[in-house]
């Protein structure tokens, strides 16, 4: 009987042991699971922080370089506007032969922003010369073209186009214009090459204020009226640099870099090929 009673005793006596211990493992894994839930929890939620802070500190950079970018063209705008309005008031003035005086231009030297205008005299020289305008800190040279004549009052340039060259002396008269001795209208037989050498006297409003003397070189008739052409635009604003934004804009002044192609061997011309035989 006392045996049966102590198993009993020891069978009841392990029960709750048992118990107890499954209890206390299961509130460690609950801890432990709990614990490590938290710490997800907050590894997320500095994360999610830190990348807040991330796109707040790009936003910054990226609404300060815009404020650069719109300030510099800001200063550019300005810039080119003063520029602009120094070269109204030089071709204001009309500057011509001898002295040339400067035109009042725009600087940024003091913090305020205020424009300051000054002058400058520019003695001598001759196209390449020119004006220094300051702008907003910026210097740019502003040409200065001026009249040149010889001993005799005349203006000389020469003109170019294709293969013809031709010189051109010009001073005050009456209007006449000699081609190597000869009158234009017999020099040039055809009446469009006469047009054509008369433009830059039409288009500047001269006509029948200078006589022209010149020689022609090279090409044919349609070359020399071109070249003529040219030199005769060249001549007058060297005589007047009044006219040279007149003729500018007609596109006399500028060489007509158009030529005859070079011909190529293996043909008869520059492009054009013999006649292909397949057999």
């Amino acid at each position: 009987m006392s045996e049966d009673t102590s198993e009993k005793a020891e069978a009841q006596g392990d029960k709750p042991q048992g118990d107890k211990a499954q209890e206390t493992e299961d509130q460690g894994v609950e801890s432990q699971g709990d614990k490590a839930q938290e710490t997800e929890d907050q590894g997320v939620k500095a994360q999610g922080v830190e990348s807040q802070e991330a796109k707040s500190k790009k936003f910054s950079k990226s609404s300060k370089s815009s404020k650069s970018k719109e300030s510099g063209l800001s200063e550019q705008e300005g810039s080119s506007s003063d520029l602009k309005e120094a070269m109204a008031t030089l071709r204001q003035r009309g500057v011509s032969g001898g002295d040339a005086s400067a035109s009042e231009a725009s600087s940024d030297e003091s913090v305020e922003n205020k424009e300051e205008t000054t002058e400058e005299q520019v003695e001598g020289g001759s196209a390449a010369s020119g004006v220094a305008v300051a702008a907003r800190g910026v210097e740019v040279v502003v040409p200065v073209y001026e009249a040149k004549h010889d001993a005799l009052g005349r203006s000389y340039a020469t003109g170019k186009r294709k293969t013809s060259v031709v010189r051109v002396w010009m001073k005050r008269g009456r209007g006449e214009v000699k081609v190597n001795g000869k009158t234009l209208e017999k020099y040039f037989s055809r009446e469009v090459l006469s047009m054509i050498v008369r433009q830059p006297l039409e288009v500047a409003k001269c006509e029948g204020m200078f006589d022209v003397m010149a020689t022609a070189k090279g090409g044919g008739l349609s070359g020399q009226a071109g070249a003529l052409r040219h030199g005769l635009a060249r001549a007058l604003y060297l005589f007047d640099p009044g006219y040279r934004p007149v003729l500018k804009r007609a596109g006399f002044l500028t060489r007509d870099a158009r030529i005859v192609e070079r011909k190529k061997y293996g043909k008869p011309k520059a492009r054009r090929s013999f006649q292909f035989s397949k057999r």
